[in-house]
């Protein structure tokens, strides 16, 4: 069963979204996440949706049915905090949660403030091992 899926990759330039970011921190935080998760997955950037900065694409199907495509790692500006889009449940997940620094979280979400409110070097493994759970789930 597969339904039209809400979020998926534009021709919309990611340059001109990051552009648009009133905040200068932000903005700047955002263009930082780029170069990491670009670092991390070898792949260009590209809008999903009007907000989402994604990063490689994989395809998904439940035990419902349910399938679509999704961006392996990704990001949003959003208004109160950027959310870091990771796939949960790899091992050492946990554990680098609690060196990261401030965030906060939510089922596949972790919420920056800022980045100089994390340490960026397990946010980078993070993300990595994020990547690399979801490539190994969904080949």
């Amino acid at each position: 069963m597969t339904r039209e899926a809400k979020t998926k990759p534009t021709a919309r330039s990611v340059g001109d979204y990051l552009a648009a970011i009133p905040d200068e921190t932000r903005r700047r935080d955002c263009e930082q996440l780029v170069v990491l998760m670009q670092r991390v997955t070898g792949c260009e950037p590209r809008m999903w949706g009007p907000s989402i900065v994604g990063f490689d694409r994989y395809h998904y199907r439940y035990a419902s049915g349910h399938e679509g495509d999704s961006c392996v790692v990704g990001f949003s500006p959003r208004k109160g905090d950027i959310s870091v889009y990771l796939l949960g449940g790899f091992e050492g997940r946990e554990d680098l949660l609690a060196a990261l620094g401030r965030h906060k979280l939510g089922k596949a979400c972790l919420y920056l403030r800022r980045l100089a409110d994390v340490d960026l070097a397990v946010l980078e493994r993070l993300v990595a091992l994020s990547v690399a759970d979801t490539r190994r789930r969904y080949p």
